[in-house]
């Protein structure tokens, strides 16, 4: 099972759209926050996949939740942008956070850096930002064999 990570759009809702058009195969799009508006249209332009988001710290007025967790393939996902956790200080307090939750791996954004690594059993991805001259955005590939994490760039 192929996931889309993407993250901090910022009103860029085109390099969104962009990136889910780029990855056809992805049955999941998780969005990691800052960019609601861009999410929610997108959304509602791919009504075959599943698409979960979190609010970021920019989203003012938001309804989504600061917190995911859900489950494909066996695997359950801690999904946050990641500013409640201090993500931009270090990452100790949001890894423990998703270990706490039982989680395998955990998707989050806020500091515009894309990030893979791999922590005593938990696999992290920051996919970057969407918006800016670098847009990234991050695959997550389940398999039986097990799990690959990739940051792509916007083509």
């Amino acid at each position: 099972m192929r996931i889309l990570v993407a993250s901090d759009t910022h009103g860029d809702e085109y390099a969104l759209r962009n990136a889910v058009m780029q990855q056809p195969t992805a049955e999941v799009v998780l969005f990691c926050g800052d960019g609601e508006e861009d999410f929610m249209r997108v959304k509602a332009s791919f009504p075959d996949k599943m698409m979960l988001g979190v609010r970021g710290n920019c989203d003012w007025g938001s309804r989504l939740p600061t917190l995911q967790t859900p489950s494909f393939c066996g695997v359950r996902i801690f999904l946050t942008h990641g500013h409640l956790y201090g993500a931009k200080m270090g990452l100790y307090n949001l890894y423990e956070a998703a270990r706490g939750a039982q989680a395998r791996i955990v998707a989050f954004g806020h500091t515009h850096e894309p990030l893979q690594d791999y922590d005593g059993g938990l696999y992290a991805i920051n996919p970057g930002s969407l918006s800016g001259y670098v847009a990234t955005y991050g695959i997550i590939d389940l398999t039986p064999a097990g799990i690959v994490t990739n940051v792509m760039r916007l083509r």
